[in-house]
């Protein structure tokens, strides 16, 4: 099978070290993996060629990239599966959000930061236990997602809040925070959700599920995030925009049936807060002007006390 691909490289150590793409032209078989391509290249066409790998079967994570602008993992990417009916080259890019080394290597200390930002260990109160600490094997059952990761930091790459906030403890750090807040063994689950809880952590997620998509073992890091925030809440820690804003949405929707964008920004933030009203107002002109305002009064629905039949039902059920 004839593949063309598309790789993109940078020299560091270059007179002018800038990126580009270069095109090989390789003939793999029908399996052959992009991590395959890449190797053949390295061994045959250009020994310059930096790509990382290891294990080549999905465990070890190494090979973290972006193949037609997706992030993936190049040994269980296969050519025949990304080339399109068309067979266009298939464009292979480093992974995102993290430091550029040379040509597909990238600098993963910003990942490992993040990670030990979250304090990855357990925290169990009281005295040690002479052998080990003991937990049934159905309570450690849902975690058995969360413990997958191979921290491949492919969902780091695609996370959308990452490249424009580094601050972010982005989607691989939060899913591992999950790990120690919902282990039965751990006791300091209230302080790490205060930590989680602040600028940087669980509120700053937008959502996109980019990060579910590309994770090569299932994880779900957004499922984890979106549990932590419910347990943070829980917890009593509603005094942020983020929790508000969760608070509004469920007000709004149960008493009205539906969601009225333009009372959720009200409600979040308070429409007597002047100082975050005066900031929102830039943006409200431009959605004013733009035909996007969302209207002030309510849509109608036919029985909106239905809805609100249901969520009390809901509510009912979990006292």
């Amino acid at each position: 099978m004839d593949v063309a691909l598309n790789v993109r490289r940078f020299d560091p150590e270059a007179e002018r070290p800038e990126s580009y793409y270069q095109e090989f032209a390789l003939e793999v078989d029908e399996t052959a993996t992009v991590l395959d391509g890449l190797i053949q290249v390295r061994e045959e066409v250009d020994g310059t060629l930096a790509v990382r790998c290891s294990c080549r079967s999905a465990i070890c994570g190494s090979c973290a990239m972006k193949v037609n602008g997706k992030g993936v993992l190049g040994c269980t990417t296969k050519f025949i599966d990304v080339m399109g009916p068309d067979g266009a080259a298939v464009t292979v890019e480093p992974a995102g959000n993290m430091g550029l080394i040379k040509d597909l290597v990238v600098e993963f200390d910003a990942h490992w930061d993040k990670i030990k930002a979250i304090e990855p260990w357990l925290k169990p109160s009281g005295p040690a236990p002479e052998a080990e600490y003991l937990t049934s094997d159905q309570d450690m059952l849902h975690l058995a997602g969360v413990m997958g990761c191979i921290q491949s930091g492919v969902c780091t790459s695609e996370c959308t809040v990452l490249e424009i906030d580094e601050n972010f403890l982005g989607p691989a750090a939060l899913a591992k925070a999950y790990r120690f807040v919902a282990d039965p063994r751990d006791d300091a689950d209230v302080d790490r959700l205060g930590q989680l809880n602040r600028y940087g952590g669980i509120w700053d997620c937008t959502r996109c599920m980019k990060c579910v998509e590309a994770c090569p073992k299932d994880v779900d890091p957004m499922g984890r995030i979106m549990a932590m925030r419910e347990l943070a809440m829980v917890a009593g820690y509603t005094d942020n925009n983020g929790a508000s804003h969760a608070n509004a949405f469920y007000d709004i929707v149960k008493r009205n049936g539906l969601l009225n964008e333009f009372w959720l920004i009200m409600k979040t933030f308070g429409m007597f807060n002047i100082p975050e009203m005066l900031k929102l107002a830039p943006i409200g002109i431009k959605a004013f002007f733009r035909g996007k305002m969302p209207p002030i009064t309510f849509d109608k629905i036919p029985e909106p006390k239905s809805v609100t039949r249901i969520f009390e039902k809901v509510e009912g059920r979990n006292k």
